[in-house]
């Protein structure tokens, strides 16, 4: 207990005597204020600046005239353009309307195929934002507000399990063609 004492009176009077050699006022003349403005800059040459020189040869030269052309293609683009937020594909044939041999037209349908796939799943994502944000505003009542939700998702991730599930890693469009015929071929042995 005197120990603690002890160092308690220390630490007191120190900040005692801290008080008393503190000045009530600060001087001004040690920390003055910052310029209001930015001081000029007083020209020590009369040669001109380099960089300046440089900066304008490069906009007269380069930066002007490709803008000027630039400004020119965008006002003929503008006259017949339609308004997108997203670059639209024509939509080609599928693997089933190319011809033996064709291999621009496999080319095609192959990345037609491969847009549908990131279509369908980012569908099944929005659903599934759309569900989880129902599900975190509802709260315990989530089963009987969110129902309209789920049914989408469900209806939603149906249809993508149909078209996609089981392709496994190298998905294509041959894989997703052969994946339909099995399930046709198993939908007729099943019904006859």
């Amino acid at each position: 207990q005197r120990i603690d004492s002890v160092s308690l009176s220390f630490a007191t009077d120190s900040r005692d005597k801290n008080k008393a050699n503190m000045p009530r006022d600060f001087d001004k003349d040690a920390y003055p204020e910052p310029p209001r403005q930015t001081p000029v800059v007083k020209k020590q040459t009369a040669l001109p600046n380099p960089t300046t020189i440089i900066t304008q040869v490069y906009y007269y030269t380069v930066d002007l005239p490709v803008t000027k052309f630039r400004d020119t293609i965008d006002s003929l683009r503008s006259k017949n353009k339609q308004v997108y937020y997203h670059q639209r594909f024509r939509r080609v044939p599928d693997l089933t309307e190319c011809e033996e041999g064709d291999f621009p037209c496999y080319y095609e349908a192959e990345m037609q195929w491969k847009r549908d796939y990131k279509v369908a799943r980012e569908i099944v994502k929005v659903m599934q934002e759309r569900v989880g944000a129902c599900y975190q505003r509802e709260g315990k009542s989530h089963v009987q507000n969110c129902a309209k939700e789920m049914q989408q998702f469900d209806e939603v991730a149906k249809n993508f399990e149909v078209c996609y599930a089981d392709l496994g890693a190298h998905a294509s469009a041959r894989k997703c063609l052969m994946k339909q015929k099995e399930r046709m071929m198993a939908a007729q042995a099943q019904s006859s």
